[in-house]
């Protein structure tokens, strides 16, 4: 009953049209990404007016990218942007898993949407929704029916790409730093404390979101295969979101120098911020070794919960 009436009062706010006096609010996107407003021209989410274009609204989300944190959440958002269907959040909103902005309540969050067209989906995207234990039941209480992307890689490789982020976040804003070793391994047993490692335990992740969800309703993203091939991953999204088929391989190129896929589309090229895709530190073999050895059962249990597997050492 309670997400039945939350569904209810999410209706009304989606259907809620900007006024004309309303000028639209400029992000600064510093996620470590290009400007996501690049999009085509039918995509409200690529242009940034001093008031709304007719017939557009500020709408919740009818799809969320939920995670995971290092998993390509940025390269699969702004792949989606592609399509002219499709308005994109641009930036990280936090609704769902911090306590500060969910008490601001879902005016606060419709208004950080946005301006759409009616036959657009929204999709807004914060990795950290995965790992929340609060955020499934909070989603759920705003639309019941809603449906979620994640995306995944190989949770050790995600482990390394973890460290890595916050090793080159601390070195810019001159603090100290710790070889990977050092907190992966404490006391001479592996640290399945540090928080990284917790975020690569999917399954027990992936059980809190099956409690309020079908698994029909989640749709998971091969993250090592959209790096090595863009385009067949975009079109499972595009089928389970009911979009149609508008994202085709011209909107891709591989960059050399960068080793990934850049985005073409409506004659402008675009590549990942220089943070994305950077290259991991070595890591000693052992104690890489007693990571993967540690995630396997957890794995395991995650093949058997989503009923697929994926080619993960």
């Amino acid at each position: 009953m309670a997400c039945f009436l939350a569904s209810t009062f999410l209706l009304v706010l989606q259907t809620y049209a900007a006024p004309p006096e309303l000028t639209q609010v400029s992000f600064d996107i510093t996620m470590g990404s290009v400007d996501l407003h690049s999009g085509l021209p039918g995509n409200v989410s690529g242009a940034v007016p001093s008031s709304p274009p007719p017939g557009t609204s500020k709408r919740a989300p009818q799809s969320i990218i939920i995670g995971v944190r290092k998993g390509g959440t940025r390269a699969l958002l702004e792949m989606l942007d592609i399509h002219p269907e499709v308005a994109v959040a641009a930036t990280e909103v936090h609704f769902f898993d911090w306590d500060e902005n969910y008490a601001k309540g879902f005016e606060w969050y419709r208004e950080l949407m946005p301006y759409s067209y009616p036959q657009q989906i929204t999709i807004e995207k914060t990795p950290g929704y995965f790992t929340s234990a609060l955020a499934p039941d909070r989603i759920c209480a705003m639309n019941c029916s809603i449906k979620l992307l994640l995306i995944l890689r190989d949770p050790a490789d995600r482990v390394i790409s973890d460290y890595t982020q916050v090793y080159f976040n601390r070195l810019e804003n001159h603090k100290p730093v710790q070889a990977i070793e050092n907190l992966l391994v404490r006391n001479g047993a592996l640290n399945i404390r540090y928080k990284a490692i917790q975020r690569s335990l999917y399954d027990i992740h992936m059980r809190n979101w099956l409690r309020h969800f079908p698994l029909e309703q989640i749709h998971i993203v091969d993250g090592d295969a959209l790096i090595r091939n863009p385009l067949p991953e975009l079109q499972k999204v595009e089928r389970f979101l009911s979009l149609p088929p508008r994202i085709v391989s011209s909107n891709f190129y591989f960059n050399q120098t960068k080793g990934f896929y850049c985005i073409r589309s409506d004659g402008r090229e675009r590549c990942l911020h220089e943070s994305k895709g950077r290259p991991h530190p070595p890591v000693n073999s052992t104690v890489l070794q007693q990571l993967r050895l540690y995630l396997q059962e957890h794995n395991r249990t995650f093949f058997r919960l989503v009923k697929r597997t994926f080619d993960w050492q």
